[in-house]
């Protein structure tokens, strides 16, 4: 397969939006992707549980419990899935799509990203890591595979916002050849936020690659599992020559709607993990000396 070794990428401050049908959610979804083609990004990133903007579209009664937006979201999945996988083909672009609650089995739910390239191919990443809310109010089950997606833009890992916080996710990935790390997130505390940025910036150092992250914005009282959005997008790297002092190549404005874009050099990846002031991927297997 051919490799694209420099490229532009957009992340989403994805606002949640309270739709009256289908097509309202399709047309918003259509737009963010000509915004990301008209900018001549590759790829487009949108943020962890933006779908449950869907339960809007159902009776009051399944907006009010967590449970029966679960249930009745497994409808609307074909149509999601056919969405995005149109709009990658049509535009040429491909998508991390967020993710979306999926049923795997008669009463286990998983909270999973799907990734959609141009030439068709759909590849998924589960959530490893649950967050209290997640496992005690919500009862969304972790996965079990920790996954690399190979595409033209090279190999890509997906590290679902909590999941950031945990280095040896992160690490798994790089080893199985990811250049470039995206973490989808949905926070609802600036605590919350910082958690995953700081998790999202130590990855970066630590692996010397890309990392992009998208986040939720905006509130939706209707919503009560993503009632508070809080966030913004950003790409960070290594911190080293050829990189940015602070390690933050793109950064949004806070809880503003809009799209943020950053070019990506993985050449340049291979040259720091070479050439640069340190060797953080190349060291990382010396700490086992000291356990």
């Amino acid at each position: 397969m051919n490799r694209n070794c420099k490229y532009r990428l957009a992340a989403a401050q994805y606002k949640i939006s309270r739709h009256k049908n289908w097509p309202s959610f399709a047309g918003k979804i259509a737009g963010l992707a000509v915004q990301a083609t008209d900018s001549a990004a590759r790829l487009l990133l949108l943020p962890e549980y933006f779908s449950m903007e869907l339960a809007a579209l159902f009776a009051e009664k399944v907006q009010s419990s967590l449970s029966q937006q679960l249930d009745s979201l497994q409808e609307l999945l074909p149509e999601f899935l056919g969405l995005f996988a149109g709009i990658s083909q049509e535009a040429g672009l491909h998508i991390l799509a967020g993710t979306y609650p999926v049923r795997v089995d008669h009463a286990r739910y998983v909270n999973r990203a799907y990734f959609f390239s141009p030439d068709g191919c759909v590849q998924y990443q589960d959530k490893l890591q649950m967050t209290r809310f997640e496992n005690e109010q919500w009862g969304i089950s972790a996965g079990d595979e920790i996954k690399v997606f190979d595409s033209e833009l090279g190999k890509i890992g997906v590290s679902i916002c909590y999941d950031s916080e945990f280095p040896l996710i992160a690490r798994r990935q790089v080893e199985l050849g990811a250049s470039l790390l995206l973490v989808p997130s949905c926070t609802d505390t600036l605590a919350g936020y910082h958690r995953v940025r700081i998790g999202c910036q130590a990855r970066a150092l630590e692996n010397q690659c890309y990392v992009a992250h998208s986040t939720t914005v905006g509130d939706a009282p209707w919503l009560e599992a993503i009632d508070l959005n809080v966030g913004a997008a950003a790409v960070y790297t290594p911190v080293d020559r050829g990189f940015p002092d602070n390690g933050v190549l793109a950064l949004g404005e806070m809880n503003q709607s809009q799209m943020l874009f950053a070019d990506v050099d993985l050449e340049s990846l291979d040259r720091v993990r070479k050439t640069g002031q340190v060797f953080n991927h190349r060291d990382w297997d010396k700490q086992k000396n000291f356990l």
